[in-house]
């Protein structure tokens, strides 16, 4: 059956991350780090099916090139505690084909990359040899500044402020749910997902009066 899942992580160089390597690992490719002098070479890594960036209407040509575009991220922070990227990890309905799941993680990202001015790299990632073969998910590494026709602009303060990125983030939540149920819908599935937590929706149930449908959500997560 179609789970739900969306994870929002920070890539923080207090952490010993970089932007350039994170990109790199997610889409199995090379990425020469500029500011680190060194090499993230992921090429023989697998399980990736797909990678490719959205980017904001008429921002630069080399955004679309992740070299460049992590190492122009790199440069313009420079504080050592700087947050570099932000990654939204999000599980795709096994239900979808691999063009449909293609098309649903394009429109997730592309939802990003119109609400917050941002670019976004996303990398489609097969399920694990050795679990759940129904857990197909990707990866989407969005900047943390806004992204123009002159290069990077402002930080994405909207999600970093402590009163604002919680609901900023449970928007996200709530469209991530709706785009994936759409998909299922077009797809002929009869499954659908609910971003909300059980208790929420176990209260919801019951406010409805549909104890079996309360009792069936009187679980673990």
């Amino acid at each position: 059956m179609a789970s739900y899942h969306l994870q929002v992580k920070t890539v923080k160089r207090s952490a010993g991350r970089s932007a350039t390597a994170a990109a790199a690992y997610r889409a199995a490719e090379r990425i020469d780090c500029a500011r680190e002098g060194r090499v993230h070479d992921y090429t023989r890594k697998g399980g990736v099916e797909e990678a490719f960036i959205v980017a904001p209407d008429g921002a630069p040509d080399w955004a679309q090139e992740r070299d460049a575009l992590w190492n122009a991220v790199e440069a313009k922070e420079t504080r050592v505690n700087s947050v570099t990227a932000r990654e939204w990890e999000i599980a795709l309905p096994a239900e979808l084909s691999p063009n449909e799941r293609r098309e649903l993680a394009h429109d997730f990202a592309s939802g990003l990359v119109e609400r917050y001015g941002v670019a976004a790299d996303v990398a489609i990632h097969a399920p694990h040899r050795e679990g759940d073969d129904r857990n197909h998910h990707a990866h989407i590494l969005t900047t943390t500044r806004s992204l123009g026709a002159e290069g990077f602009g402002a930080k994405t303060r909207v999600l970093d402020a402590a009163k604002t990125g919680g609901p900023e983030i449970e928007i996200m939540r709530g469209t991530w749910a709706e785009l994936q149920n759409r998909a299922l819908e077009r797809a002929g599935e009869r499954e659908r997902v609910d971003h909300r937590s059980l208790e929420v929706q176990r209260g919801d149930a019951l406010e409805r009066g549909d104890e079996l449908a309360a009792e069936a959500l009187d679980r673990a997560p």
